[in-house]
């Protein structure tokens, strides 16, 4: 069986969709440890079916919380191209992410569009660029950028694979945008444990010194961090460090 098979395989009908899908994509999740590096292996894999050629180059552009990252890249080439694009805040893979709709360049040399970004790729060797956008939900947008060396690269066929393939890539980049948005939750009440034990440790340390009441201890800790200029955390473990010359550590009961 092909690559090229082995995708098709993965893009369903939409009558079979929701349990095929689910299952092809767990499969594809769970044979790669980093989220980041699964992207970039779809990337590689969409570039070399969609262009056919060993250099291929293929980039996933996502823009989430008003910030434009490259999500997947195919090489470094596809990875410049994409975070020039993103440089630029113009190109053919942004304007497929705000129309919503396939965007192409058969050749640069010609094209009048994004005249700052396309002098970059007029200096390169890239003639033609294919962008399809990504269905990944309204808190965020993204779209796949294929670069080619020849003009008029792309035919229709080359079109419609390209959609299948960023059929398959919407999923995987809401599964991925889904655990990462879960490990930075996790990472923030982490963090908020953290800064709450240092807190309650210095607040201690305060009422044994000044023999006042908790309020009146935080209130000093809050009216030196105003002084200083320093937020509550930070002051709070310094304070504690300085006790202890160690920071605190927050145990968990299980």
């Amino acid at each position: 069986m092909t690559v090229r098979d082995r995708w098709k395989g993965l893009i369903v009908d939409s009558t079979h969709a929701a349990p095929s899908a689910a299952k092809s994509l767990h499969m594809l999740l769970a044979s790669n440890h980093e989220i980041a590096e699964f992207i970039n292996e779809v990337a590689k894999l969409a570039a070399t079916e969609v262009i056919g050629e060993p250099d291929a180059n293929c980039g996933i552009l996502l823009r989430r919380e008003k910030r434009l990252t490259v999500a997947g890249h195919s090489n470094q080439t596809a990875k410049n191209l994409d975070e020039i694009q993103a440089g630029f805040e113009e190109g053919p893979c942004l304007q497929a992410q705000l129309d919503r709709t396939v965007i192409i360049s058969h050749d640069v040399r010609h094209e009048r569009r994004w005249p700052d970004y396309i002098l970059t790729l007029r200096a390169s060797d890239i003639r033609s660029v294919l962008a399809v956008p990504l269905s990944i939900g309204d808190t965020a947008s993204a779209a796949m950028n294929f670069y080619a060396h020849e003009p008029n690269s792309f035919s229709e066929e080359d079109i419609a694979n390209a959609q299948d393939f960023a059929s398959l890539t919407s999923l995987a980049l809401t599964v991925a945008l889904r655990i990462a948005a879960a490990a930075e939750a996790a990472q923030d009440r982490q963090q908020a444990m953290e800064s709450r034990t240092a807190i309650d440790v210095a607040v201690g340390i305060i009422m044994a010194q000044q023999h006042c009441s908790q309020q009146e201890a935080f209130d000093m800790l809050a009216e030196v961090s105003n002084l200083r200029n320093v937020k509550v955390r930070d002051l709070a473990r310094e304070l504690v460090e300085s006790i202890g010359k160690t920071p605190p550590k927050t145990t968990f009961d299980n």
